[in-house]
């Protein structure tokens, strides 16, 4: 599929079950309103559902695009030859200076504000110079970004030039192996329409995708097309060499083309009747609030994304995907779940995918909603409930000790009859939809009035407390408050078992002004924190160092089999671990409604308590037993303590028998014989 590189040319081949006639139209360059050649394609370039050329001539660098002729359709838009149509394979996109996204909907031919292909090579990566990292997911830690939103703002450690592309991020690529994280998830990043979006506004986060296979050229450096592929290798390369892997964030459940009013750009023009969901009146389904869904479930639908995750993973080097509301892609004709979804199963069935990570949104916009029951084996989901449970809890609502008490345990009750293994369960507290950390313990209502929807977008139920004050404050007992809670909220994240997900700036307190929607905002508001004040970097130290400390500590917080919560007494294992949950008082847990306080710890047959942690999420002081650790306690945690000291480089011993645990704060003790010679 898609436009390949010959002996003699260029062999040209798109999927158009319906159509009568297809035309490929040749265009000189890229910003050329009028197409130098025109091949017709009749039933003599046609082998089934697809139309295939090959042009003598043609070669590397030649921009094209096609007209569709056949019968009108039920649904009234099914072909348009009026309308240049972009091949949905094409690896390369030019033509952007003259786009007019308008143009593409009505009779009127839109010729001269058209997107072409452009005809690339299709050379695998070089995984011999770069080979993938290959973190195991029981030490994989996640880091979410926006391309042009962090390597951008005053500030930024990136040159000019390549502020806000692919190839600036490689210079951040420092600040991201100091922190400690293992793997960067980028915000879509294959071409989208920056016109999707109201009048005067601009779509930033990219869930608007043109194409599944060209990279996105508003994050190129330089007009050359043919570049893109490159860039994007070398970005994977530099981050290989890091030691960091790359995931993509892929939108496959909808497209730019919208409802029946929207453009027709690719998929439409081609045969929507094959691409979209459609009633039984040719009318859009939509679980993905976009106006359309893919259907993912057709062979030739399925064949297309495929050819697109291996575009990525064996010709770019990208080391794993994320899909956007994922669940929508089990869905079969008029949108009914499917027990086992095809396009899951040839992806899992791959072998040029089988090393891949793979992850998923568990939910659609249509109310489906599967995390444990998910159909396919190898994908990891997003535990929402994570998330909201973990947030309630340090906000002081009632009846969260026992939700969050799973939720530490690796979440057993969602993924009954069985236990999550170490790479099912995506563990997070904030992602880009939503508050960012900053925001989530500065605002107790969401402030979207900048994306000029009158505030009525984005998200209601955040779970968020501005703790007395909305918004930026002096209060010194507000901001001190504010930032035992952002601690806490961390080292929940990281002292639970599972993938946890950090969000860009969260280590630095980045801020969106209360915004937990920021699609369309490429300013500050969207862009990373580059000027730090001591408080930011007083919690990018103490993030820094707790991850380290999940590194030493991994065999204890993030077990590759699940802590039973009492020893197995017929166990001939002398270091088996388990977990027991305690209170105020050891081994008495409150599982309440009116508990705020929950504390755990972690035993080994012979040498006992190895990790103590207790959690008071009440509005006073609370003295909490201890288990007698015979190596003696050290100190690791205690978010009551000033910035440095909440989690030093060197926990010292710990001489009481009790814990005294400020309001609203967390601490952490570890057997000494664990941290040895340790520094954090």
């Amino acid at each position: 599929m898609g436009a390949s590189l010959t002996r003699r040319g260029v062999n040209f081949s798109v999927v158009a079950p319906q159509a009568t006639r297809v035309e490929l139209l040749l265009f000189a360059h890229g910003e050329a309103s009028e197409p130098q050649r025109v091949v017709e394609l009749d039933q003599r370039h046609r082998s089934g559902d697809h139309w295939h050329v090959e042009v003598e001539g043609a070669g590397l660098g030649s921009c094209y695009g096609y007209r569709v002729y056949g019968p009108l359709q039920s649904g009234g838009h099914s072909f348009n030859p009026s309308k240049v149509l972009l091949d949905p394979c094409a690896r390369a996109i030019a033509g952007w200076k003259g786009y007019r996204r308008e143009a593409a909907v009505g009779p009127v031919p839109n010729t001269g504000t058209c997107l072409k292909g452009v005809v690339t090579e299709r050379d695998s990566f070089d995984f011999d110079a770069a080979p993938r990292p290959r973190h195991s997911w029981q030490r994989s830690v996640i880091y979410e970004l926006h391309v042009g939103g962090f390597t951008q703002g005053a500030g930024c450690p990136v040159p000019s030039e390549r502020q806000g592309t692919l190839l600036g991020l490689i210079d951040t690529l420092p600040y991201l192996q100091e922190l400690g994280v293992t793997a960067i998830e980028l915000l879509p990043v294959m071409a989208f329409d920056p016109a999707d979006a109201p009048p005067g506004r601009q779509n930033h986060w990219g869930y608007s995708p043109i194409s599944w296979m060209a990279p996105h050229q508003g994050y190129l450096v330089g007009d050359d097309p043919l570049t893109a592929r490159d860039q994007v290798r070398q970005l994977v390369s530099a981050c290989h060499r890091a030691g960091i892997e790359v995931i993509l964030d892929v939108v496959y459940n909808h497209t730019s083309e919208g409802n029946q009013q929207g453009p027709t750009l690719s998929w439409r023009g081609f045969c929507d009747q094959l691409y979209y969901q459609q009633g039984h009146q040719g009318e859009y389904l939509d679980v993905s609030g976009c106006g359309n869904t893919i259907a993912a479930n057709r062979p030739l639908v399925r064949r297309l994304i495929l050819e697109s995750l291996r575009c990525w993973a064996v010709e770019l080097g990208v080391d794993g995907f994320r899909f956007d509301l994922g669940i929508a892609l089990s869905r079969g004709d008029h949108l009914m779940p499917l027990e086992a979804p095809p396009l899951f199963e040839a992806m899992e069935a791959d072998p040029q995918l089988a090393d891949l990570k793979l992850i998923s949104e568990p939910w659609d916009c249509g109310g489906l909603y599967k995390l444990a029951d998910f159909p396919a084996l190898r994908v990891a989901t997003w535990n929402g409930r994570f998330r909201d449970d973990v947030r309630r809890f340090w906000k002081g609502d009632q009846g969260t000790a026992w939700a969050t008490g799973l939720r530490l345990s690796g979440s057993p009750d969602l993924y009954e009859p069985r236990p999550p293994h170490p790479g099912q369960c995506i563990t997070f507290l904030t992602a880009h939809d939503g508050f960012t950390l900053a925001d989530l313990v500065s605002y107790n209502q969401k402030h979207n009035l900048a994306n000029g929807e009158d505030n009525r977008d984005g998200d209601n139920h955040n779970n968020s407390w501005n703790h007395g004050v909305e918004g930026p404050s002096s209060d010194h007992a507000v901001t001190a408050l504010r930032e035992r809670q952002l601690r806490n909220l961390l080292a929940t994240l990281l002292l639970a078992p599972g993938v946890p997900m950090l969000l860009m700036g969260d280590e630095v307190r980045r801020s969106q002004g209360g915004n937990n929607n920021t699609w369309c905002q490429n300013n500050p508001l969207g862009w990373m924190h580059w000027q730090p004040d001591a408080d930011d970097d007083a919690l990018r130290t103490y993030l820094r160092r707790l991850l380290k400390l999940r590194t030493q500590l991994r065999q204890l917080l993030n077990p590759e089999v699940p802590l039973p919560v009492r020893p197995q007494r017929r166990s001939d294992d002398e270091h088996v671990l388990w977990r027991q949950w305690h209170g105020v008082e050891v081994n008495t847990p409150n599982w309440a409604d009116w508990s705020h306080t929950l504390a755990w710890s972690v035993h080994e047959r012979v040498d006992g308590p190895l990790l103590w942690c207790g959690m008071n999420a009440y509005s006073r002081a609370i003295h909490f037993e201890l288990p007698v650790c015979p190596s003696g306690w050290v100190r690791v945690i205690d978010t009551a303590l000033p910035p440095g000291e909440d989690l030093p480089r060197r926990p010292q011993p710990w001489k009481p028998t009790g814990a005294p645990l400020e309001s609203r704060s967390l601490m952490l003790l570890v057997a000494g014989r664990l941290l040895e010679g340790v520094e954090l």
